[in-house]
């Protein structure tokens, strides 16, 4: 069993315990789209990741609202909060309270298998939701992009090779995720992003981001230049002094598009 799969098994358990989800009161500051964003410029995805399975705790004690606002305030295109609890010490809350503090698009990072975790992230402020295709079965992949599509969220579609971009390029996302990090195995390298960026349909009008594995701002600039318009960055944001300082190094000459 594959450390993915180890997750998902654990997520079907968990969503067996999740509640129908009732009207909410919460208030959120409107946000633009992300697309929109990409679509003139570079831009960082800056993430709240308290712990990892490869990496162990990273900051389980992070102050979430003030560190989103640091990514915010440094030019942040969106902020990324991990909910999963068991793995990475995450939370509906964090996701909830990050919404409510910051004005950027909101991504709910997640083993998404199931519609109720889409109600719930939609519930809690994201304006974006992620759907990993080696997660999912072909029909499972389908469904939940449609679902989450009509509840008019965003839909980061992650991918790792050339097959599953080809399943996220026929489904027709327009945000396509190249994950560095091998699901399966967890070792990284950006040489994915490069290798997909070769036949990434850019003429199409979708939007290449490069996650995992991106430590410095000669690792942003490298994946810029491969084509993608966007990074997704948590561990080196967490263990960064200066996160605002990161973020701002790394879109410095962001391309105009």
């Amino acid at each position: 069993m594959t450390i993915l799969d180890k997750i998902i098994a654990t997520k079907r358990q968990e969503i067996k315990h999740y509640t129908t989800i009732q009207e909410s009161k919460d208030v959120f500051p409107e946000k633009p789209r992300l697309t929109d964003h990409l679509r003139n410029k570079n831009g960082v995805i800056s993430e709240i990741k308290r712990a990892s399975p490869s990496k162990g705790d990273i900051h389980t004690t992070v102050d979430i609202v003030a560190q989103a606002k640091k990514y915010e305030e440094a030019g942040a295109a969106a902020i990324s909060v991990l909910t999963d609890e068991t793995y990475f010490k995450g939370s509906i809350d964090d996701l909830r309270l990050v919404a409510q503090a910051v004005s950027v698009p909101v991504l709910c990072k997640d083993f998404m298998i199931s519609e109720i975790q889409i109600d719930r992230a939609k519930q809690a402020g994201a304006t974006i939701i992620l759907l990993i295709v080696a997660a999912l079965e072909k029909e499972e992949l389908e469904q939940l992009y449609r679902y989450a599509k009509a509840q008019s969220l965003e839909i980061l579609v992650e991918v790792h090779d050339e097959k599953e971009m080809a399943l996220a390029v026929e489904l027709g996302a327009e945000l396509i995720g190249v994950n560095n990090r091998n699901l399966k195995t967890f070792e990284v390298s950006l040489e994915r992003t490069a290798e997909l960026a070769k036949n990434f349909p850019f003429n199409s009008g979708r939007i290449l981001i490069s996650e995992s594995g991106l430590h410095t701002k000669e690792d942003a600039q490298f994946v810029y230049g491969c084509g993608a318009s966007g990074i997704l960055v948590g561990e080196a944001l967490m263990r960064s002094e200066n996160p605002g300082a990161w973020i701002r190094e790394a879109i410095k000459g962001a391309v105009v598009r």
